[in-house]
C-alpha cells in the first residue's frame, strides 16, 4: 500500500493550477460570513454551473441580512432559479435572514455548534462560513472531499461527517482552511466519481485508489 504523504499532495496539487469553476472562486472571493452562508445554501444539491449566476443574481437583491429580511419570497425564487429546490431555498434564506435581522443584530456567529442551529444548515456549510467567511480553521468536508480522502487511502471512512472528523485528527491544522478548495477544484477536473483521470493526475504517486 502506498504511503499517503499529505505534504506532497497538497504541494503538488497547488503546482498543477488546475482551474476552478467560476462560483468556486466567487466564494473564495466573499471574505463576507453572510454571504458565504447564503450561497452555500444555495449550491446544497446543484451543480457550480448552475449555482454561480444564480448567486449572482440573487446577489442584485442586497449583500446583508436585512434586504433579505425584507424582500420579497417571490423575487427571490425568481433570482436562484433554477437551482435546486429553489422555493425551499428562497424560504429558508429569507428566514434566516429574518433571525439574523431581528435576533442577532445582523451578525453570522463564529461557532459551528450555534451555525447548524438554523434551519437546513449542515456542518459541510457551518464549516464552510468559518474557513472562508471567518478565516477561522475548520475542515469542509463535501462529497469531493470525502470520495478523494478516501480513495487516496488517507482515511476509511463511511460519511462526509465522518470524513471531517477523521481529518480533526490527522490532517495538520495549516491545510484546513485550503483542503476544501483544492480537493474540489480537483475532484471536478481530475478525481471525478465515475472514471477519473488517474493517468493524468498530479498526486498518482501517492494515491492508493480505493475503490477506482
Amino acid at each position: 500500500m502506498k504511503k499517503v504523504l499529505i505534504d506532497k499532495v497538497i504541494e503538488n496539487l497547488e503546482a498543477a493550477k488546475q482551474p476552478q469553476s467560476d462560483f468556486v472562486k466567487l466564494m473564495d472571493r466573499f471574505k463576507n460570513p453572510f454571504l458565504v452562508l447564503i450561497a452555500c445554501i444555495l449550491s446544497l444539491r446543484t451543480n457550480d454551473k448552475t449555482t454561480y449566476p444564480a448567486t449572482l443574481r440573487m446577489l442584485e437583491i442586497g449583500r446583508t441580512p436585512e434586504a433579505f429580511a425584507k424582500c420579497d419570497v417571490k423575487e427571490l425564487e425568481k433570482a436562484i432559479y433554477p437551482v435546486g429546490f429553489y422555493a425551499n431555498k428562497a424560504k429558508q434564506i429569507k428566514e434566516l435572514s429574518q433571525i439574523l435581522y431581528e435576533k442577532m443584530d445582523s451578525k453570522v456567529p463564529d461557532e459551528i455548534d450555534e451555525l447548524v442551529k438554523f434551519k437546513g444548515v449542515g456542518r459541510k456549510t457551518a464549516n464552510l462560513v468559518l474557513a472562508l467567511g471567518f478565516n477561522k480553521p475548520a475542515i469542509c468536508v463535501d462529497v469531493h472531499v470525502h470520495r478523494i480522502c478516501n480513495r487516496l487511502g488517507y482515511v476509511k471512512t463511511k460519511t462526509p461527517e465522518e470524513t471531517e472528523f477523521a481529518l480533526r485528527e490527522k490532517l495538520p491544522e495549516k491545510y484546513w482552511l485550503i483542503i476544501n478548495t483544492i480537493l474540489v477544484t480537483h475532484g471536478q477536473n481530475v478525481c471525478k466519481p465515475i472514471k477519473p483521470d488517474c493517468a493524468n493526475c498530479p498526486i498518482s504517486d501517492y494515491c492508493n485508489r480505493v475503490g477506482v
